[in-house]
């Protein structure tokens, strides 16, 4: 049985351990530049458009977990911490930051006390 996470530092090592394949974050990638723009064109001129700003966001994410990491989507169960989580590894593989990161999430014991038992292996960026 999974236990609760209760921090969002505690959040970010599970779902860094969570998209480790390059596939399943190449796909997430796609997902929030897409709901960035989708929510900024419906804020330049088509309010309408908020109502596909998830899917356009969470459609390709959602894509990359069932058919590429093969797990559960985190927000499913941590919908406001996954999205603020999205968008900082969208920032860190922007700015190279991330392969670090995901190095220092594998490496942490607590990390899959709440997730999977065993990282799937992937790329860097």
């Amino acid at each position: 049985m999974r236990r609760p996470l209760k921090t969002f530092g505690e959040f970010w090592p599970y779902y860094l351990n969570e998209h480790r394949r390059r596939g399943c974050r190449m796909l997430h990638y796609v997902g929030t530049a897409s709901g960035l723009t989708t929510a900024g064109v419906a804020t330049a001129t088509e309010p309408w458009l908020f109502l596909a700003t998830p899917f356009a966001a969470y459609g390709p994410s959602w894509i990359g977990h069932f058919f590429v990491e093969r797990n559960r989507p985190a927000s499913f169960q941590y919908p406001i911490w996954s999205a603020f989580a999205d968008l900082r590894m969208f920032a860190l593989a922007v700015t190279g930051q991330l392969p670090r990161h995901l190095r220092h999430a594998a490496d942490d014991p607590t990390a899959n006390l709440a997730g999977r038992t065993q990282a799937a292996p992937g790329g860097q960026m």
